[in-house]
């Protein structure tokens, strides 16, 4: 018999690089499927998400600016951590969902294939939704995508991993800096993430990560006049339209919450949530002329 105390995990938020307690000083209880106490989370209050809002627009500039190349080598290095914490992770999202150890592991690993899958887009999406177009007249006219700015994303309440990368992953993977909100219900896992992504090479407040009461933190993020989006994954539809409502003040794009269940973050994620917080950049500039014949391009 072993007599030594367990040393229980504190969890913290993830806020510009960095694990502080939320400024409340408030927790709430988080349990397994079972009702099973697990850990105290954050409470995080309006002031921590202001200073979320803070951190992810500091980050914006350095980020966005990056090369789409190195912006995939540090999701593919997110992938690499969390393939060696897996095992922290299967437990955890076991104990969120109340998911057998199997099929933890099924979702844990299909979590670390989607940051990998959005590594190798990263360099490729422009190419998709920018090009050349057909003017008439001697100019060359070239659309480019470009990131929208800083963006809230709703973590899906019940998948608390896998919804959570496959909502997460797409917006920073193009450029946009992240302030998410953990599953009410199973935060654990999120928070947890805030620890590998601050050891994958990923610039502090390009994510930062609350916990706590939904539309209590919600709320004032959907109305900050320096958030530019907004993604509803993890709204019900009374609150999405609260949401939606105070978005409209400053003309933040909103993803709208889709009706999803278990199989649809499974399948193949395809570009949407990607395109959805892009702006797109025309420039116009003339071809000018070659040789005495006043040829052009």
């Amino acid at each position: 018999m072993s007599d030594r105390l367990s040393v229980f995990k504190t969890y913290k938020l993830y806020v510009g690089g960095k694990f502080p307690r939320s400024e409340s000083g408030r927790v709430y209880e988080v349990t397994d499927a079972k009702g099973k106490w697990l850990a105290n989370a954050p409470q995080s209050s309006r002031k921590d998400a202001r200073d979320a809002v803070v951190a992810a627009r500091k980050a914006f500039g350095a980020w966005s600016g990056a090369t789409a190349y190195n912006r995939g080598q540090i999701l593919y290095r997110i992938a690499e951590m969390l393939e060696g914490r897996r095992e922290q992770y299967v437990r955890e999202v076991a104990e969120a969902e109340g998911l057998s150890k199997s099929k933890a592991a099924a979702q844990v690993d299909a979590a670390i294939d989607r940051w990998v899958w959005y590594a190798g887009w990263t360099d490729k999406i422009a190419q998709v939704v920018g090009g050349g177009n057909p003017v008439a007249g001697p100019f060359f006219n070239l659309s480019s995508p470009e990131p929208t700015g800083v963006v809230v994303v709703l973590a899906p309440q019940e998948s608390s991993f896998l919804g959570l990368v496959s909502v997460l992953a797409p917006v920073i993977a193009t450029g946009n800096t992240a302030i998410v909100i953990a599953s009410e219900k199973s935060p654990l896992p999120a928070l947890s993430l805030g620890e590998v992504l601050a050891t994958s090479d990923l610039p502090g407040g390009v994510v930062n990560i609350l916990s706590g009461r939904t539309a209590e933190i919600a709320a004032p993020l959907a109305s900050h006049q320096d958030v530019n989006a907004i993604d509803l994954a993890g709204a019900d539809e009374a609150l999405a339209k609260e949401l939606e409502i105070a978005a409209a003040d400053n003309l933040k794009r909103v993803l709208r919450p889709q009706p999803v269940d278990d199989a649809d973050w499974w399948a193949v994620p395809g570009t949407d949530r990607m395109t959805a917080f892009l702006e797109t950049k025309t420039v116009w500039h003339p071809t000018g002329s070659l040789g005495a014949s006043g040829s052009s391009y």
